[in-house]
């Protein structure tokens, strides 16, 4: 008996599961670990995949976003509500109520709403809230406001018509001193067509 059908079979514990996923994440065949990670119950595997989002600068960091993406997209096929609390849990995590950060989560909503269109049409006007300074979601840390460009970055590769009505949104980070924010706002602008409008 494998790893993973003695998890689907006995269950495995919180310990055991994260050392599978870190595992997984680490595959040098990234696509064939994903479909491992797609075969257990999503509801297991998402808790210890968002710990991940808190590696900042580990490659297991991306990897979980694209997994969360994989993994929610799945599950809302069948259990849109269940999909829906991933969703508010990253959301939550952002909220100074919280008592966390929210690394990576920003981003991680991107590529789950990128995946799932019911998602993106009910999601998608937060995430976008998260970099205007004149709404009351506005990250304040200039970390998660990276997170957030680099979510919206993620979803308009799938969904640029979302973007056309927060062209203003971006227009303070066109002339941002740092590299990074300029190159995602470019790569967005020219993603959705709003390159004269920035």
């Amino acid at each position: 008996m494998d790893k993973r059908t003695k998890i689907h079979k006995e269950g495995a514990g919180r310990h055991q599961l994260k050392k599978i996923v870190a595992d997984l994440l680490e595959h040098d065949d990234f696509h064939a670990a994903m479909d491992v990670l797609l075969s257990f119950p999503a509801r297991r595997v998402v808790s210890p995949l968002i710990g991940f989002l808190y590696r900042r600068g580990d490659k297991r960091q991306q990897r979980a976003i694209d997994a969360i993406g994989m993994v929610t997209a799945d599950l809302a096929k069948t259990d849109m509500e269940s999909a829906r609390v991933i969703m508010r849990r990253l959301m939550w995590s952002l909220n100074d109520e919280s008592g966390g950060i929210g690394w990576g989560a920003p981003e991680a909503m991107g590529e789950i709403m990128a995946r799932h269109k019911g998602l993106a049409d009910e999601y998608h006007k937060i995430l976008f809230s998260y970099i205007n300074p004149k709404g009351g979601n506005y990250l304040e840390h200039d970390a998660l406001r990276l997170d957030a460009l680099r979510g919206i970055e993620r979803l308009v590769r799938s969904r640029p018509e979302l973007a056309g009505e927060f062209a203003d949104h971006f227009i303070p980070f066109s002339n941002s001193q740092d590299g990074n924010v300029r190159g995602i706002v470019s790569r967005i602008a020219k993603s959705t067509g709003m390159s004269r409008d920035l």
